[in-house]
């Protein structure tokens, strides 16, 4: 069998050459990413329209539940390193043990957090939400819990079919995914063509059928039409003890990092919730439209990623540079536009979520002021991606915990609880949290690239 793998791409000569190479793994990313949150974001919006209090139900439930799968997600990142290096090495038949092998910890981890979501409406009591919210949210974090380990299994073959280079079935899927959940929100929100209108909980429930369509949808693509034996997608799991240990290696500082962030805006969400319906219903409208315009700096994140590294394996150290601070005046240039749309129609925005007078005119005001928002943000996920290139994982998750825990949550409770700034307030606070990211990453990528310089 062949170990012979793909050479490294040559490197770029001008600074028009790293920018064309950057859209060219950026964009890809951008659009089959963006198709999970877009699912949310309809969730989001459909759910608006029947009501604030239901759309409150809905963001105070979704955010733990979103806190759980990124968690999980990173644990599974290390599938696409593992199943490219092996497929790279012409060791194929390897890749297919570890696509089961994170299935393995894909449901184990999903059924965990499935027992977890039962103590939502105690959990969301403990916290000081009121009566009401937190059991209207605890029964939708119950409906959610059954989708976890479905999707962590979905993400798990996903990353298994980008590891070898077959990225489209995933993105296919993803595309019939959002049409049907488009279609029973329709039924399960509103009560459409006889159906119980459940608000909040029908759209968990449309996300809980449409998860597990996906991954099945997947999985029979995986099974069926991969090349099994080149493969390995069925048979004995040959050093899958070896295999598992490397992928939790891997994964847990990538979760720890995800977790970190993740549980510092959930706790931002629960913040919200604190202030009543309408100040956390404004409040998941803002957070949706960030993280849809956050989708484009994820794929900047990627493609930094993936060109450090590549320069790193080349011992070019201005090639390493290059690449991490091209990603990064791009996304500012891109964000910069969508900032702009932030601040000129506000207003419309808003409204495709809801169509509650005092929603829209919290979310409204506070949209514009999360305009500023969109490039800190933008820079410390592209600098993250650069320093991933560099295997310099453990110090950033330092850096996420002083900027998101030290840094934003305190600010977040300060601003929008105790001074009374609401909404307002906890938009405030996320920009200082993510502009302490983006300074201490750009100051370790620069420390960082100047040991490799050094190196070489």
């Amino acid at each position: 069998m062949s170990s012979i793998s793909a050479p490294l791409p040559p490197p770029a000569d001008t600074l028009g050459e790293h920018i064309a190479r950057t859209l060219k793994l950026a964009l890809p990313v951008m659009f089959s990413r963006a198709g999970l949150l877009v699912l949310a974001a309809v969730d989001s919006a459909m759910t608006g329209h029947a009501s604030s209090t239901e759309l409150a139900y809905y963001a105070l439930a979704a955010a733990p539940q979103i806190f759980t799968m990124l968690i999980g997600i990173g644990l599974l990142l290390g599938t696409v390193v593992l199943t490219a290096q092996a497929d790279g090495a012409g060791r194929t038949q390897e890749t297919g043990v570890v696509w089961r092998i994170a299935l393995l910890h894909a449901a184990g981890y999903g059924l965990l957090m499935l027992g977890l979501m039962y103590t939502g409406e105690a959990f969301l009591r403990a916290i000081g939400q009121s009566a009401d919210l937190a059991q209207g949210a605890g029964q939708v974090m119950i409906i959610f819990g059954w989708s976890l380990p479905a999707m962590l299994l979905y993400i798990a073959t996903t990353l298994f079919l980008e590891g070898i280079g077959r990225p489209l079935p995933s993105l296919l899927i993803m595309i019939i995914a959002n049409l049907l959940n488009a279609f029973l929100n329709w039924l399960l929100i509103y009560g459409n063509w006889g159906f119980p209108a459940l608000g909040a909980e029908g759209a968990a429930l449309a996300t809980t059928i449409v998860r597990w369509f996906m991954f099945f949808a997947v999985a029979a693509y995986t099974w069926l039409y991969i090349d099994t034996l080149r493969y390995g997608v069925r048979g004995p799991l040959k050093d899958g003890w070896r295999l598992a240990r490397t992928l939790r290696r891997i994964g847990y500082p990538m979760a720890l990092t995800q977790g970190l962030e993740s549980g510092s805006f959930t706790a931002m969400t629960l913040f919200a919730g604190l202030l009543g319906p309408v100040q956390v219903a404004a409040f998941q409208i803002i957070m949706t439209l960030i993280a849809l315009v956050f989708m484009c700096a994820l794929g900047f994140s990627t493609a930094a990623s993936v060109r450090v590294g590549n320069a790193v394996g080349r011992r070019d150290p201005r090639g390493v540079r290059l690449a991490g601070w091209t990603a990064v005046g791009l996304v500012i240039i891109v964000l910069s536009a969508c900032g702009l749309a932030f601040i000129s129609v506000p207003e419309w925005l808003v409204s495709i979520y809801s169509n509650d007078p005092e929603v829209l005119a919290v979310a409204g005001s506070a949209l514009a002021i999360a305009a500023i928002i969109l490039i800190p943000d933008g820079v410390q996920a592209v600098l993250m991606g650069s320093l991933r290139g560099i295997a310099d994982v453990w110090p950033a998750s330092a850096m996420f915990f002083i900027a998101f825990w030290l840094v934003m949550i305190p600010l977040g409770y300060l601003l929008g609880v105790v001074w009374g700034g609401g909404a307002h307030g906890l938009v405030k606070a996320i920009f200082a949290g993510c502009i302490t990211a983006a300074v201490l990453l750009a100051m370790r990528f620069q420390v960082v690239s100047a040991r490799i310089h050094k190196a070489v």
